[in-house]
């Protein structure tokens, strides 16, 4: 009877513990996302030179001891700041084109997803461009990761007979190109547009022309 008493009673505090880390463990994360983001928003400000810790922190409202039971070092935290917020922009455009299937309406939504990403995160574009010199392999992973997401819609879109101009060898080319190309638009627009105004519809317009008339849909195969 003693035995079953003990062991009725030990369950409890299983359940109770494993209760305790997850909520430690949800805790966790929260304060490591709360530090990337604060990070972001200090590097977006002050570039990643002079976004020291005491600065991610103070933004983070957090003692800088903190800091580093989540990174190694400030380098370490460069590292993962732009593969991570590449994956938000990416899954951004994601849900945004969710249940569509026609190749150029997709474009299109991507195009004006991404301009809506940049405008409401508008220190993107320093983590993304400093990163080639601050955390090059974070620049790369970035990189990497937006092309092979590109080549895979394109391949598909080469499949289902929408891009019939260019050989299967010829896509990762094409895919540089157009990514080049959306990200010089937002280069320029973002600088020039008022805040919330959105992409201007003329840039939208002629972009899609362009991509229209680049792939030549319909166009024989070579």
């Amino acid at each position: 009877m003693a035995s079953a008493a003990s062991s009725r009673a030990g369950r409890p505090r299983k359940v109770f513990s494993a209760a305790v880390q997850v909520t430690r463990e949800e805790r966790a994360a929260r304060t490591r996302e709360q530090l990337l983001v604060s990070a972001a928003r200090v590097v977006g400000e002050f570039g990643y030179r002079d976004a020291s810790i005491q600065r991610i922190t103070a933004d983070a409202g957090m003692a800088q001891g903190t800091f580093y039971l989540y990174f190694a070092s400030r380098q370490a935290l460069f590292d993962e700041l732009l593969p991570h917020f590449g994956l938000h922009m990416l899954e951004h455009v994601r849900e945004r084109a969710h249940g569509k299937s026609d190749f150029f309406e997709i474009e299109e939504i991507g195009a004006r997803a991404v301009f809506e990403y940049l405008q409401e995160n508008p220190w993107f574009w320093r983590v993304l461009n400093e990163a080639e010199v601050e955390a090059p392999a974070a620049w790369a992973r970035h990189h990497e990761e937006v092309v092979r997401r590109y080549l895979k819609f394109l391949r598909r879109a080469r499949q289902a007979g929408v891009i019939t101009q260019y050989r299967e060898d010829e896509l990762d080319t094409l895919a540089y190109l157009l990514i080049a190309a959306r990200d010089y638009l937002y280069l320029y627009h973002l600088h020039r547009s008022k805040q919330n105004s959105g992409i201007p519809e003329s840039v939208v317009r002629t972009y899609m022309q362009f991509v229209r008339s680049g792939l030549n849909a319909g166009a024989p195969g070579r």
